[in-house]
């Protein structure tokens, strides 16, 4: 039977799984499986279908569970090599040539254990997608533009192996367990940077920018539910300007994993322990996160290729490099402080901490990049909600994020001198989208201060605090900080053009909060 005289039979198959239900809906898609296992003639047509059906919301007509899951399965199918070319196939009306890479357009859609290990692809977009249960990509081989911005992953992420022939964008993706990305291959940009999307200003994209369907922004502690989908101006601002990277909250793993291109983990946060073991750059990097191990990873790239950062304690080796670029290596003067924030045990953290602390006093060339070890610490994740009650060992985690805020703010005072340590003038604070408790910066003089999208809980304090510039929202609401008890900016000056309340803009009160500007008290409402 040629792809013409399938042509009914599938029009019939792919009716069938648009208008049945339960049982009748898992037959259908069984049937449309097997019916284009037949004739690969039909299959970017199959997968259009399939993905349609994804994409429908959790409650429309009858797409549950078990449909969600076995429309995977037949997708996988047919997104394997098999399935380009029946086994034993004699009929003359399939081509014998493999047929390209298909498109698979999954925007928006909620996914069940899908495994698409072994799968080609091609223009792979992904971007606002719920994957629900254990997902695999495992050997997957994308070979256009892979999307997956602003995705939420529920269960564990498995890309072992996986390759990425062109870009790969996992801006704002949230990470809820563990994520697998050993021995994956990045050939272009691997972006888990920040998450917004930038347009320039006559972009199409905006006639469309409204169908955006995120997933609700509702991890612990971070109250901003239009965070996820904010959006640059590419005329007005450039790519280091915005909110959140990716977020994974799990281990992860990027074990021996080969990145070709850019590697930008700017503003990415990692809550547990981040493997980049032999892990092998060959371009710009930014991935500056206490909590990563580079041990035997090497760098290819040179210093006029673009800008490049390496967590605290790491540093490309001076000896002759190898056929993979020159190893990473620990500074030893540097490195064993910094390695103790990724420690499980929050005495090891604390006592990293305060070696971090009087690494700064004695070394003020490296103050900036241990200002910036410490906000990324505050910066991990917290995976308990501070509105319900908490065990021994989260009060300890709230208060180490204490300890971390109390030596800062010491080194930021100029007036404080002992036993705090000497004054650390000229500091700029990138804490977007960190979880602060009882955080007390008043009398504090600070460079840049970003706090877009952070959440403030207990007492906060900026009385009298002076920052030559600080930035609580995105603009327009998105991207603002959150306010969850009284908070003090009487007598602060927060830029040297603008009054506080201009600087805070449309920041968020939650209940409890009090706002206190000079002699002006307000209250949520």
């Amino acid at each position: 039977m040629t792809v013409g005289q399938a042509e009914p039979a599938f029009q019939e198959a792919v009716r069938a799984v648009t208008q049945e239900t339960g049982a009748g809906r898992l037959a259908a898609l069984r049937s449309l499986g097997d019916l284009v296992a037949g004739h690969p003639g039909l299959r970017s047509r199959a997968v259009a279908a399939l993905a349609d059906g994804l994409r429908a919301s959790t409650d429309a007509d009858g797409w549950d569970t078990d449909a969600r899951r076995e429309a995977g399965r037949v997708l996988a199918v047919l997104l394997r090599p098999a399935a380009q070319t029946p086994a034993g196939s004699v009929d003359p009306g399939v081509n014998p040539e493999p047929p390209s890479a298909v498109d698979l357009d999954l925007r928006a859609a909620t996914l069940v254990d899908l495994d698409l290990a072994g799968a080609v692809l091609g223009a792979a977009r992904f971007a606002d997608a719920r994957f629900l249960g254990a997902t695999s990509f495992a050997d997957a081989r994308f070979t256009g533009v892979a999307d997956f911005a602003r995705t939420l992953w529920h269960g564990p992420a498995r890309f072992t192996r996986a390759r990425f022939l062109d870009h790969a964008a996992f801006g704002r993706a949230r990470f809820r367990a563990d994520a697998d990305f050993t021995d994956t291959r990045f050939a272009a940009f691997a972006w888990f940077g920040r998450g917004e999307d930038e347009w320039w200003e006559d972009d199409p994209a905006w006639e469309t920018v409204e169908e955006t369907s995120p997933a609700p922004w509702d991890e612990p502690n971070e109250a901003d539910p239009h965070w996820p989908v904010a959006v640059l101006m590419g005329d007005y601002q450039e790519w280091s300007e915005g909110g959140d990277g990716a977020r994974f909250v799990g281990p992860v793993s990027f074990r021996q994993a080969r990145f070709a291109g850019p590697t930008w983990f700017f503003k990415a946060r990692f809550a547990a322990a981040a493997t980049f073991r032999q892990a092998r750059f060959a371009g710009p990097v930014h991935l500056d996160q206490p909590t990563v191990d580079l041990t035997a990873a090497t760098w290819a790239g040179a210093a006029d290729d673009g800008p490049v950062c390496w967590p605290l304690g790491w540093t490309p080796a001076l000896a002759p490099a190898g056929p993979d670029g020159a190893q990473l290596v620990p500074d030893d003067s540097v490195r064993p402080y910094a390695g103790q924030l990724a420690d499980t045990d929050p005495d090891v953290r604390r006592a990293g901490l305060a070696a971090l602390a009087d690494l700064g006093d004695a070394r003020p060339e490296l103050r900036q990049r241990v200002v910036d070890a410490v906000c990324g610490h505050l910066r991990m994740p917290l995976s308990f909600d501070l509105a319900g009650p908490r065990t021994d060992g989260q009060a300890a985690e709230l208060e180490l994020r204490r300890t971390a805020q109390r030596i800062l703010a010491a080194r930021l005072r100029p007036s404080t001198d002992a036993p705090g340590g000497p004054h650390w003038p000229g500091m700029d604070l990138m804490l977007c989208g960190a979880t602060l408790v009882d955080l007390d910066l008043g009398g504090c003089h600070v460079g840049h201060a970003d706090f877009t999208g952070v959440q403030f809980h207990g007492d906060t304090r900026f009385a009298a605090s002076v920052f030559t510039a600080a930035t609580f929202t995105l603009g327009g609401g998105v991207g603002r900080a959150s306010f969850h008890g009284p908070v003090s900016f009487v007598g602060a000056r927060l830029d040297r053009r603008r009054s506080v309340r201009e600087v805070l803009g449309e920041v968020a009160g939650r209940a409890g909060m009090v706002l206190v500007l000079d002699e002006a008290v307000s209250s949520p409402g």
